[in-house]
């Protein structure tokens, strides 16, 4: 599959066949991620994976907790709304892997300036830091997002499951120092979504030119 194609057909996938994949399988979907470029290569993600059913059902149960929490705190005209919207937090629990991608924070420049620095300036440095860490590891995730399509698996990028995300990291075991991006549940896929509309190129697109 030409890599134009993959990116144009690719659709996330939240229904998946019983068919379990083999360790190799997925340790090659991590292989492709971590082709990615990360900010000064410092490549700081890491890749939890579990395949274990009572630990996928159990951070479901835990995400389905903090959402139902959350809907008791909005308006009740929006109740509905926000529990079906819910609803797609645990769709990971499908799924026969699932892949929690982490990342630490790109500490390099914080750590060469001096106490002197200025308030306004130190905060932006660790915002930089926190964005790179977080940016590298995204791309490594699109990277295995297209490199599953292309072998045929579905999979979907989930932001969501956060809302349990100190819950999340028990169960899974990552340490404090490690921040959770997002959860990547991965199958063969049971159902194939039509294209979501996208925004025009020339509405999401500013030329920015001198005089």
């Amino acid at each position: 599959m030409k890599l134009k194609e993959a990116m144009t057909t690719r659709r996330s996938v939240r229904r998946f066949k019983a068919d379990a994949l083999n360790a190799g399988q997925v340790e090659e979907l991590i292989e492709m991620a971590v082709t990615a470029p990360s900010a000064s290569n410092k490549q700081p993600w890491r890749f939890f994976v579990t395949d274990d059913r009572s630990i996928i059902d159990r951070m479901a149960e835990e995400v389905q907790q903090a959402v139902d929490r959350i809907v008791q705190h909005v308006p009740s005209d929006y109740m509905e709304i926000l529990q079906a919207y819910g609803s797609y937090f645990v769709r990971f629990q499908a799924a026969p892997v699932v892949i929690v991608a982490a990342y630490r924070e790109l500490v390099v420049l914080s750590n060469l300036v001096d106490d002197e620095l200025g308030q306004e300036d130190t905060r932006r440095i660790a915002e930089m830091e926190a964005h790179s860490g977080l940016a590298s590891t995204a791309m490594a995730v699109q990277n295995l997002l297209l490199y599953a399509h292309s072998i045929e698996l579905g999979a979907s990028c989930m932001s969501g499951p956060l809302v349990a995300e100190d819950k999340i990291r028990s169960i899974m075991g990552i340490p404090e120092s490690w921040r959770i991006a997002v959860l990547v549940p991965i199958g063969y896929p049971d159902e194939d979504p039509e294209p979501v509309g996208r925004k025009p190129t020339a509405a999401v697109t500013r030329w920015v030119r001198g005089e």
